[in-house]
């Protein structure tokens, strides 16, 4: 999982779906551990369920209420809704946590859970610790509660309602889209009813892509990973925009009027330097991880910015921007926070947000990006057999050694292991494509070598 536990990992738990911890048996235990983490006093307590739109998550959900009620708590369900609505929606209707179902940008097989406090962050070390130790089988078994006191689910019909109302009010009232023709590709997940609508009634005229879910084809073509395909529709059709959520709606990429992709980069920049020229952004500095590219740096530094960088994951983001009061951090992959709205990435929001930059300066988005130049980067991931502390392979240190030598200052090696997969990243940037491509696949045939999968 990436941090030495048996259940969470660095984004909540993940897995196949029906297969332990995502099975029926785990999942009853993992909704009682929940509910008595927060049965903290003997007022009743509520719990609040969303989910994105694979088949799993109806499983799942039955098998989180059954031990949630069970411990004496009610449910709040949502059913599909984005990851940040989830967020948003613990807090304003004072649930005392939040639980999201969802695997991301992976294929329908998989599925996960992400579990927020009262105040719609994603749970501290120590709460996750909590409940792995109560997670472990015959734990709970010895508290049950009295038949009068289980709990009950009420399912909120107006959850996408009230979530469109909180993603409006981030959009100044000065402006509106009226005239804006949007690509909207919503990968067949949680979003697929809140986007359209959310955009529709500020005004755009939004062609929809990725918005007929079948419980199967979540992410399957379509979707952050997939740009390509909100950019073939942007320049056969003219739009203005193209914006390409993942699976739960956290995270967007961008498309610009010519059909060109921007990754989250480059929208941080554009809502950076907007703060920045606003007098909104109270320190100049934002977060970033050590994926982001070099030209973040280079172009935000020239703007009299900061960039702080910090481990991969939004949540890892999110804490570095809270320890220094930062307002705003994001990732390449294009998670964005706006901590002056959200207390975790939100994919529309931060297309809302680009969106208002473009309607305030009266400018196309390819516009908004030209000054954004990025270093090549080479990004290849292999499967492992193993995860062994990288600085005890050998072969691998010495040519990490060898190629940092080679790109001095002008680039740099990453090597890390992924936190939701079973996978090594090997991440070269440089000034140069051929010479980034060149030593990335050296440094992967290593890796492959040493500990790939068969």
């Amino acid at each position: 999982m990436g941090n030495g536990r048996k259940y969470f990992g660095t984004d909540g738990i993940r897995g196949v779906a029906g297969v332990s911890p995502l099975d029926p048996e785990t999942l009853v235990r993992l909704g009682k551990a929940v509910a008595k983490v927060f049965l903290k006093d003997q007022r009743k307590h509520r719990v609040l369920i969303g989910k994105d739109t694979r088949l799993s998550g109806y499983m799942i959900e039955s098998s989180l209420a059954a031990g949630i009620t069970a411990m004496g708590a009610d449910l709040m369900l949502c059913g599909p809704v984005p990851t940040p609505g989830v967020a948003y929606l613990t807090r304003s209707m004072r649930a005392d946590a939040g639980i999201m179902i969802s695997a991301s940008h992976n294929p329908f097989e998989d599925n996960g859970i992400k579990i927020f406090g009262s105040d719609g962050y994603k749970l501290a070390d120590e709460l996750e610790a909590e409940i792995e130790q109560l997670l472990e089988p015959g734990v709970l078994d010895a508290t049950p509660i009295d038949s009068t006191q289980i709990g009950k689910a009420t399912r909120i019909n107006d959850a996408v309602g009230r979530y469109t109302v909180f993603l409006k009010s981030a959009f100044p009232r000065e402006y509106s889209l009226d005239g804006l023709k949007i690509g909207l590709d919503c990968a067949n997940g949680a979003a697929y009813v809140v986007g359209p609508q959310t955009f529709a009634e500020l005004g755009a005229d939004v062609v929809s892509r990725g918005v007929s879910p079948s419980g199967r084809n979540i992410n399957a073509g379509f979707g952050s990973l997939y740009p390509e395909v909100v950019g073939k529709l942007v320049t056969e059709q003219n739009l203005n925009i193209g914006i390409a959520l993942d699976g739960d709606a956290d995270r967007c990429i961008l498309v610009d009027e010519k059909g060109r992709v921007l990754d989250g980069d480059i929208a941080l920049a554009i809502c950076a330097i907007d703060m920045k020229e606003r007098g909104i952004l109270t320190k100049p500095r934002v977060v970033a991880t050590q994926m982001s590219n070099l030209g973040l740096e280079k172009l935000l530094t020239a703007h009299g910015i900061e960039v702080v960088r910090t481990g991969v994951g939004d949540r890892a983001v999110l804490e570095e921007m809270t320890r220094q009061g930062l307002q705003l951090g994001g990732e390449q992959s294009g998670h964005t926070i706006f901590a002056d709205h959200a207390s975790t990435g939100d994919g529309l929001l931060t297309a809302l947000k680009v969106m208002s930059v473009m309607c305030r300066k009266g400018r196309p988005l390819s516009e908004l990006a030209s000054a954004f130049v990025a270093f090549p980067q080479k990004l290849v991931n292999i499967k492992v057999s193993s995860r062994p502390e990288l600085s005890t392979i050998e072969p691998l240190v010495k040519a990490i050694e060898q190629k940092e030598r080679e790109l001095g200052i002008t680039g740099r090696v990453l090597i890390r292991y992924s936190g939701t997969e079973n996978k090594a990243r090997v991440m070269v940037e440089c000034e140069d494509e051929d010479a980034c491509k060149r030593h990335a696949n050296d440094l992967a045939e290593i890796l492959e070598r040493e500990i790939g999968a068969a």
